[in-house]
């Protein structure tokens, strides 16, 4: 299977910055801020944005990370043997009269948000929530639309978006990958 890469660990890292900067700027009161990446990969990224964050707001900003296993739409859709793993959501503050940045990787269609929403407010109710996603690429099927965007990454919907991180796969990049033949499955 053949791979495009289309941000390497430097890129990674002003987009990451740049994104943190837009946060910054469109909430200039950062004690009203927090940050929940969305597991596991969104939960990676928050804690970086969380960190970048800390510097320009010259203050600790709460952060915490959410698993939506049961949450989402499609548990029972997809095959027995794909059962999703469960990890412990972490949100050790109070919600209420925040504005929440929800953090994840890859927004496509929009039900990973949903559901992660939905488990956000069993938590408390925030003044706001606000999205950011390192990439975006399309195809959504729900009403949901960013704030903070890294990359827009026009894809066909049988491609796939690979996001490594160093904390989990040892490298930074983001790859696309190429819809697999009849003649590669053969």
């Amino acid at each position: 299977m053949s791979e495009k890469v289309v941000l390497q660990r430097d890129d990674l890292r002003r987009t990451l910055q740049r994104i943190a900067h837009e946060i910054a700027e469109k909430n200039p009161a950062p004690e009203g801020l927090a940050v929940v990446g969305i597991h596991t990969r969104g939960a990676v990224i928050a804690q970086r944005l969380h960190g970048l964050l800390g510097e320009l707001a010259a203050t600790e900003l709460p952060i915490g990370d959410i698993d939506i296993s049961f949450y989402r739409d499609d548990v029972g859709a997809k095959a027995p043997a794909a059962q999703p793993v469960v990890r412990a959501s972490h949100i050790d503050f109070d919600l209420t009269g925040r504005t929440v940045v929800l953090v994840d990787d890859v927004l496509y269609t929009g039900r990973t948000v949903r559901a992660a929403i939905e488990a956000l407010f069993d938590y408390g109710r925030p003044q706001r929530v606000q999205l950011a996603v390192l990439c975006d690429r399309g195809h959504r099927e729900l009403p949901i639309r960013p704030d903070y965007v890294g990359k827009n990454l026009p894809t066909a919907r049988e491609e796939r978006v690979n996001v490594r991180l160093e904390e989990l796969d040892g490298v930074d990049e983001v790859t696309i990958s190429e819809p697999q033949t009849a003649e590669a499955l053969a």
